[in-house]
């Protein structure tokens, strides 16, 4: 398990440079509009509801561009990641910007090592997150155990049924597990999932998908409530690139019968007040 986050700091690290250079995650638009908001957060923004003032980690922030919005919506924002690369170009982002966030480099099952029990009203975390994690239930543990009593969870997630998927297939099919797996799913890919011509470096990753069932599952034995679960037929990316088109705002779906599918969701669980 160390050798696979060791191997994923790596990939992340070769990427995060990449990426904010990226027309993708637009550090163009954040440092010239004051409210310009991430694609991520705007998409829940209904959901999400009035964030003014709580207290909230964004846990495997990347880059901070959905942390930065959150602060923008008015949040008392931390973020967590294990890439040093990602978490100095968070740091980047949010002095041009002017935005007080504070940003720690930890793995994510150390979030409570970091900030301590009980400390948050929010905790927030976004799209491919949880795919880099071998274990879930350990996860939901530590969501519960940073929240303070009616703390909420929000989090919007690519769907275990889409990451069960062949993206390079023509006509897409079941090909990698949809419940949880022990060994990684391990991929040598030379680029990135932005329009770039810079190759990586670090080109191996480890993976691990985890089924909605597992997923809620462990956040209920954890004594959380789950509070919301949409299903969307769009994801935030073009993960099946022969079978998907743009559905608008940075969103992307099947071209024929998007019903087929949940691409991704959006989870909301509270700890009982």
């Amino acid at each position: 398990m160390t050798d696979s986050f060791d191997i994923n700091r790596a990939n992340w690290d070769d990427r995060a440079p990449i990426h904010a250079r990226s027309a993708y995650y637009e550090f163009d638009k954040y440092r010239s509009d004051p409210g310009h908001l991430s694609q991520i957060v705007r998409f829940d923004q209904p959901r999400l509801g009035d964030v003014s003032g709580l207290r909230t980690v964004h846990l495997q922030c990347h880059i901070g561009t959905d942390t930065l919005s959150l602060h923008r919506l008015g949040a008392r924002v931390s973020g967590l990641d294990l890439s040093p690369a990602s978490l100095a170009e968070a740091r980047k982002l949010a002095d041009a910007t002017g935005a007080d966030i504070d940003y720690h480099e930890a793995n994510v099952y150390d979030a409570v090592e970091v900030f301590g029990e009980n400390t948050f009203d929010l905790v927030y975390t976004g799209i491919g997150a949880l795919c880099w994690l071998p274990k879930i239930a350990p996860w939901a543990e530590v969501i519960a155990r940073l929240l303070r009593p009616g703390g909420r969870l929000f989090m919007r997630e690519g769907h275990p049924m889409l990451w069960s998927l062949d993206d390079e297939s023509e006509r897409a099919w079941p090909k990698y597990d949809y419940f949880e797996h022990d060994e990684p799913l391990v991929f040598d890919e030379s680029a990135t999932y932005v329009e770039t011509a810079e190759p990586l470096r670090a080109t191996t990753s480890h993976s691990w998908n985890h089924s909605l069932g597992e997923i809620v599952t462990a956040l209920l034995s954890q004594g959380l409530i789950l509070t919301g679960l949409t299903e969307h037929d769009t994801a935030a990316w073009n993960a099946l690139p022969h079978e998907m088109e743009e559905a608008g705002d940075g969103e992307w779906r099947l071209r024929d019968n998007p019903r087929r599918i949940a691409a991704s969701y959006t989870l909301q669980a509270q700890r009982p007040a």
